[in-house]
């Protein structure tokens, strides 16, 4: 599987290509120096990272053992848009509510820069970050990335949709549905945003408003559920089939464990593929404290785990290059050929069909997803 897992990268590879590195060290002195100061400050305060999200739970536990600090959990369940409210209403808060980092959608790395919301970095493993998946300043810098996915229950459905276009088999019929609100979760959006590439669509808005006409038909004729699904409603038959990021579907199978079973599908047609950004807050209660996690994470310890949680990390070719990847780890990844059909859409793209998507849901499809 080894062939698998490298072919995976190389797509991203190609896509995210680099042509002159933007070098240098970590920016504030020797590692040594970064936990001192972390130390000093004694926490930090993340937000919308929920355990089971591409090996997080063992992250954080690694991190909290490593270097003895404590972590502020905020909004677990949040989306990108609620990170960057949290960092906009606390400007003025040192307390645990201000989130130091986050952790967002691809296209809002490069609006939170406009705003002046986030404050550059450059970890000591800067060089081996793709030129395309950085901001040349180091404001933000993408952290993982997977494919659209969906996540079935298949002890309740025994003919899994192969396609989004099964998706309206009458079969289905109130069985269907997202991760949460698509007015602010970034998964939610870009699940609407693959809806719209199925049909053709190209990138950028027209996909945008295709994947909405195609959610307010699937609300239309009842097979949309407008429940934000999770590993629990799916296994309670609430929301069977769910529109998932391939890792965390992989994560939900299992923690499941088979109770109910769990088929993972890479639909059929054009492959969506999303890489999310981490970056620091602007307004960082703990600046330091940022930057260690910001180390650990991109370390190849912190690559590794979220290749763990079923992530293909930002660096994985530069730890496959370097035989730093165990063959366990990557005999569990999906097959070859459901990730050579993926797509990625450029920032602008995935910003023109977000703010189509947020902003004509409501009028569109009409839907309240709890």
């Amino acid at each position: 599987m080894k062939f698998v897992a490298r072919s995976v990268s190389l797509s991203l590879a190609t896509l995210l290509s680099t042509t002159a590195l933007v070098s240098g060290p970590a920016d504030a002195g020797s590692l040594d120096d970064i936990v001192a100061a972390a130390k000093a400050e004694g926490e930090l305060t993340i937000i919308a990272v929920p355990h089971d999200w591409c090996g997080y739970g063992e992250l954080i536990e690694t991190f909290k053992a490593k270097y003895g600090l404590k972590i502020n959990e905020l909004n677990p369940d949040g989306g990108s848009g609620d990170e960057i409210e949290a960092i906009k209403s606390n400007k003025d808060n040192k307390g645990p509510q201000a989130p130091d980092v986050i952790d967002v959608g691809l296209g809002f790395g490069p609006s939170s820069k406009a705003e002046g919301l986030v404050q550059p970095y450059k970890v000591a493993t800067w060089d081996s970050i793709p030129d395309s998946a950085k901001d040349a300043e180091g404001y933000w810098y993408g952290d993982y990335y997977g494919v659209m996915s969906f996540e079935v229950n298949s002890d309740m459905i025994k003919n899994p949709p192969k396609s989004w276009e099964d998706l309206k088999k009458p079969e289905f019929a109130n069985l269907v549905a997202l991760s949460g609100d698509p007015r602010t979760g970034n998964e939610s959006i870009m699940s609407i945003y693959a809806a719209g590439l199925s049909t053709g669509a190209k990138h950028g808005a027209e996909a945008g408003k295709a994947g909405l006409d195609f959610f307010a038909e699937l609300n239309k004729i009842g097979n949309f559920v407008p429940v934000g699904g999770k590993a629990n409603s799916l296994a309670q038959g609430t929301t069977p089939i769910v529109m998932r990021w391939d890792y965390l579907a992989l994560a939900d199978r299992d923690t499941l464990k088979g109770n109910p079973t769990v088929d993972v599908v890479v639909p059929e047609g054009p492959v969506l593929a999303g890489v999310y950004v981490q970056a620091i807050s602007a307004y960082a209660p703990h600046p330091n404290a940022a930057k260690l996690w910001m180390e650990f994470l991109y370390s190849d310890e912190g690559q590794l785990g979220w290749l763990k949680g079923y992530c293909h990390p930002i660096r994985f070719n530069d730890l496959v290059k370097n035989g730093k990847v165990p063959q366990e780890m990557l005999d569990k990844l999906p097959p070859a050929e459901a990730y050579a059909r993926a797509v990625f859409p450029s920032i602008e793209e995935q910003k023109a069909a977000k703010e189509l998507i947020t902003k004509q849901w409501d009028a569109v499809v009409g839907a309240n997803v709890q």
